[in-house]
């Protein structure tokens, strides 16, 4: 059987052959896992701080809290934001105008005037045995009328031309 490896030279006392560890450097940062200078180390067994809760800030014996005399709070009234809604070829989520319900607009295709136009195109150009009226059956070339579900009146209209 093999003897275990001779010890390492100029290693007397040390049983296992290897060389003891060098001590850190001076002048170096601390090592990892350390508390940065003037932050005091947390002891073992003390939960830290919970998971999705903010850090404590401005709270008496924090970093950064300061007591202030005199507090002023200042409110600033901005103007209220209007949001305009696009009426496209999609169902639009709104308030009904004339029963005030929130709803999701039922949409129907029609024909407008885009679909009168690549019709015309279409039978110009060659199509007039009957391929011309193919937009009138393609949802693409029509207009969208958003109607209200609940009182069925018309609330918008999108208009491809």
């Amino acid at each position: 059987m093999s003897a275990p490896p001779p010890p390492y030279p100029g290693t007397k006392g040390q049983e296992s052959g290897y060389p003891a560890q060098p001590p850190p450097p001076q002048g170096y940062a601390q090592p990892y896992g350390a508390p940065p200078q003037g932050y005091p180390a947390q002891p073992y067994g003390q939960p830290g701080q919970p998971y999705g809760q903010p850090a404590p800030y401005g709270q008496p014996g924090q970093p950064g809290y300061s007591q202030q005399q005199g507090q002023t709070t200042v409110v600033v009234a901005q103007p209220a934001v209007t949001v305009v809604q696009q009426f496209r070829e999609s169902p639009v989520h709104t308030r009904c105008p004339h029963c005030q319900a929130e709803v999701v607009t039922a949409t129907q295709y029609e024909t407008g005037t885009f679909t009168w136009i690549i019709c015309l195109v279409l039978c110009i150009v060659g199509c007039d045995l009957g391929c011309c009226f193919i937009p009138f059956c393609v949802d693409g070339c029509k207009d969208v009328a958003h109607s209200c579900p609940n009182c069925r009146t018309v609330i918008s209209r999108y208009n491809r031309m």
